[in-house]
């Protein structure tokens, strides 16, 4: 797993802003080594929303009745405070943040969570990779800067990232799929036929992995080519559509 880290850095003296790169001996955050915390919430509800912020985020559904949370936090501030995280859980949203305010820090965190089998997810993160294995429930994930990554899910998928690639793979069977980056590739590989997946890039490619089957592909690019290699039907009940502004375009019958 490869860890999210953030550096900021600011200096004021004389009315002049000067950014500072490195503190000598600090070090680097190193969130994997960092200590497990753990903690339970009690949930009764359909639909969980999980806010993050500043965090990689796994999540996946288990054989529980309460939502599960484990982290791992490391970093180091100069003149300032931090890293401190928090979490709770109101109103079916669970909240979780981790905070570094100081004119030069370097703060990591992961959070891995265990929601309760047959509850739909939303995720909003605004700086981390998100990653969700084994859904059968619907998922909608958002993240601002970073990864997208869904694995092993049969749930209705809604995925986006700003700034970051989109990746649905390993076994997944959904068949409604719908994802989006800014600024990143999109790569979706269905190990079952769908009846509509939607995939839009503005600067990345688009690659779609698709079960033999006939489609009614529309695949445009503003700047790039455009590939379909699986059989075409206009008004098929399996509609894919994929355009990207900025990168190739192909939609293939998976291997």
């Amino acid at each position: 797993m490869v860890g999210r880290r953030r550096v900021r850095a600011l200096l004021v003296s004389g009315g002049v802003l000067v950014g500072v790169l490195g503190v000598g001996g600090c070090g680097s955050a190193e969130v994997d080594g960092a200590p497990v915390e753990k903690k339970s919430f009690a949930f009764s509800g359909d639909t969980l929303v999980v806010d993050s912020d500043d965090s990689e985020v796994e999540i996946v559904p288990a054989d529980i009745k309460d939502v599960r949370v484990s982290r791992q936090v490391d970093g180091w501030v100069f003149m300032g405070d931090g890293p401190d995280a928090s979490w709770g859980l109101k109103d079916g949203r669970l909240t979780l943040r981790v905070e570094c305010d100081a004119v030069a820090s370097d703060c990591d965190s992961v959070h891995r969570i265990q929601v309760p089998r047959g509850v739909a997810v939303t995720v909003e993160d605004d700086n981390g990779k998100v990653t969700a294995e084994g859904f059968d429930t619907d998922l909608k994930v958002r993240s601002d800067n970073g990864a997208v990554i869904v694995r092993n899910s049969s749930g209705a998928l809604d995925l986006t990232s700003n700034n970051g690639e989109v990746v649905v793979e390993g076994g997944t069977t959904s068949g409604q799929v719908v994802a989006r980056s800014d600024n990143g590739a999109v790569r979706i590989a269905l190990s079952a036929v769908p009846t509509r997946v939607e995939a839009v890039s503005d600067n990345g490619e688009i690659d779609i992995a698709l079960p033999d089957a006939s489609y009614d592909v529309d695949g445009r690019s503003d700047n790039g080519s455009v590939r379909v290699d699986v059989p075409t039907r206009k008004g098929s009940a399996h509609v894919v559509t994929a355009r990207s502004d900025n990168g190739e375009v192909v939609v293939r019958t998976a291997n």
